[in-house]
């Protein structure tokens, strides 16, 4: 024990005074300093991963300054190279200026087909992607005042992104849940080569968001070694940056060892460290749900969240309403038909025809195929022109239509209110009772609890067990790459609802032949009938894959009879690759050269789901 040294001829002894007034006057301020400062708020985690962000975007600045520098000296290696390092300083900004910029990211990197907005607007598309097909393969020579004034606008977005960045406050919430969606963003787009068609830079550019987000998560001491959860969260942001640096053909990564070994131990971990740090986690109702550990978990998807009103959610007792409704030809006028006739259960919820056959069966069809229901209530929209929102809107619009089912939402709910049996059912699900409203919604629920996410590919990543083949893993891989499927079909829904938001369902102009043999464009113009713009002329709701063994024929009109038809239709080149010449097509027109023994295993893949 310490003793106060009480010789009088000692040195603290003779200035004990002083030195406690040192004590007070020096020592105790600058320990309340230093308290302060590590306790302030502009010394926060939040605030470090700010700066660092800020310090990021000035980096991205100076990155596009340089490749307009060799776009204006007509430099084509550099040129190359410089846009390579630019959009590897996107990548490292990428998963905060996605979530707190949407609209500027997608100025920033969007895709590289025209977009028509709310307003009808058609947008040009603009940014990385743009540059990209001027830039490669091979510069093209003619194209130096196109990639000036691309690399011009693109800088500016830049400079947007920094203003708007400014003022914006993060939260710990918000850092972490954006780490997490994107680790789902490179699942689903980054590894499949969403945002890097023509360059197939891909694989560095993931490398690079992985190591952008590792780097922030320092400043919530993840890496200092002081906690074991926080050095297992590292340590696997390591061993995932290391797979995919070690792999140098974008072709031949193992996207499937890749998502189960590394990925979805990543976003687990990050969501594990989160609780452990007591950063709240959201519990907002999305599509996919906030707290979500994988995108390949049983209660990933909410089922229930593109609905008009709350009060419009599924529950048993409307379940087994809409299900009696779905099979009743009391809302075809007692013709027959029911829903069911188009789309029956033994057949993935679609009827096998090319075209539905017409009401009255007397040899007229209706337009187009009947499409699936499972998974029907994880798009944003519905038929294959989007002309609805609503599965309640769908229902009624099917049940209106002289072609298919020919009834009366009016002339139904007097006929139900006749049943008791009906009558009794309803009002079991709803307070009012039997009402057009509530007819529609229960319809809706009962498509809803078509959900269906438990594949054998989906337990392949759930569990330990190795679920698939060699050739189903060949073609899931080819899938998710070198075919380019899952750029249209995201991972994991293998619909156009868009990852890792999951707020939109896209369409998309493939040029789908009239007949089998291919000579003329299908004179259906699809979502053009609605919009009137160009972009939307033949375009189309790009539907699931899922179930896609039982809902033969193929494509909006049934042109193709089986799978491998329609993969050797995308392996040609789609439409423009028969030489329909369309200027709006946004499938890839260039060939895939895919093998047969490839084209097999696309197959194979497919039929898993």
């Amino acid at each position: 024990m310490l003793k106060f040294d009480r010789n009088p001829d000692s040195f603290i002894y003779r200035h004990r005074r002083l030195l406690f007034l040192l004590f007070l006057v020096v020592v105790i301020p600058l320990a309340v300093c230093l308290i302060w400062w590590l306790t302030s708020p502009a010394n926060s985690p939040a605030s470090l991963v700010k700066r660092t962000f800020m310090q990021d975007i000035t980096a991205l600045d100076s990155a596009v300054s340089r490749l307009q520098t060799d776009i204006r000296r007509k430099q084509p290696a550099a040129i190359q190279q410089s846009f390579k390092r630019a959009r590897l300083a996107y990548k490292r900004v990428e998963f905060i200026s996605a979530y707190y910029s949407p609209e500027t990211t997608r100025a920033l990197n969007g895709a590289n087909i025209p977009d028509v907005d709310d307003d009808l607007r058609v947008n040009q598309p603009q940014g990385f992607q743009v540059l990209e097909e001027m830039v490669f393969p091979e510069v093209a020579a003619d194209a130096y005042p196109d990639m000036l004034e691309t690399a011009s606008a693109l800088r500016a977005n830049v400079h947007r992104l920094r203003k708007i960045s400014e003022t914006n406050e993060l939260t710990d919430s918000h850092i972490f849940d954006a780490m997490r969606l994107e680790v789902f963003r490179i699942v689903s787009m980054g590894i499949t080569g969403f945002d890097s068609p023509v360059a197939f830079h891909s694989l560095p550019e993931v490398a690079s968001a992985l190591m952008g987000m590792q780097r922030q998560l320092a400043h919530f001491g993840v890496g200092s070694g002081d906690n074991v959860l926080t050095a297992q969260l590292d340590s696997t942001f390591r061993a995932a940056i290391g797979y995919v640096a070690r792999s140098r053909d974008f072709n031949a990564f193992d996207r499937l060892v890749f998502i189960k070994n590394y990925a979805n131990p990543l976003s687990s971990r990050l969501l594990d460290v989160q609780k452990a740090l007591n950063i709240p986690v959201f519990t907002e109702k999305r599509l996919l749900s906030a707290s979500a550990r994988t995108l390949t978990e049983p209660d990933a998807f909410n089922a229930n969240y593109f609905i008009n009103f709350e009060e419009q959610s599924m529950t048993a007792d409307r379940i087994a309403l809409g299900k009696m409704l779905f099979f009743n030809p009391v809302l075809s006028n007692n013709s027959g038909r029911t829903c069911a006739t188009c789309h029956q259960p033994d057949k993935a919820f679609t009827d096998g025809e090319p075209k539905s056959f017409a009401i009255g069966f007397n040899g007229m069809r209706i337009s187009r195929n009947a499409p699936t229901l499972l998974n029907a209530s994880f798009q944003a929209v519905q038929f294959a022109d989007s002309r609805v929102t609503f599965l309640e809107d769908q229902a009624s619009d099917v049940i209106r239509n002289p072609d298919e089912m020919h009834g009366s939402l009016p002339e139904a709910v007097a006929a139900l209110q006749k049943q008791p049996e009906s009558r009794q059912l309803f009002e079991a699900a709803y307070s009012d009772g039997v009402t057009e409203s509530n007819l529609k919604n229960a319809i809706a629920s009962y498509i809803r609890s078509l959900s269906s996410l438990d594949s054998r590919l989906d337990r392949h990543f759930r569990g330990p067990d190795h679920m698939l083949t060699v050739e189903e893993e060949s073609g899931f891989n080819l899938f998710m790459g070198k075919a380019k499927c899952a750029t249209c079909h995201f991972f994991p829904l293998f619909n156009g609802t868009v990852p890792p938001a999951y707020l939109e369902t896209e369409s998309e102009v493939l040029g789908t032949p009239a007949t089998a043999e291919g000579k003329t464009v299908d004179p259906d113009v699809g979502k053009f009938v609605l919009t009137r713009r160009e972009p939307h002329r033949y375009a189309f709701k790009t539907p699931t894959v899922r179930h896609v063994a039982l809902t033969a024929p193929y494509m909006h009109n049934g042109v193709f009879r089986t799978l491998e038809e329609v993969v050797d239709f995308y392996d040609q080149g789609g439409g423009n690759g028969l030489g329909f010449n369309l200027d709006n097509q946004t499938l890839p027109f260039d060939k895939l050269s895919l093998s047969d023994s490839e084209k097999r295993a696309l197959v194979a893949f497919m039929k898993i789901l």
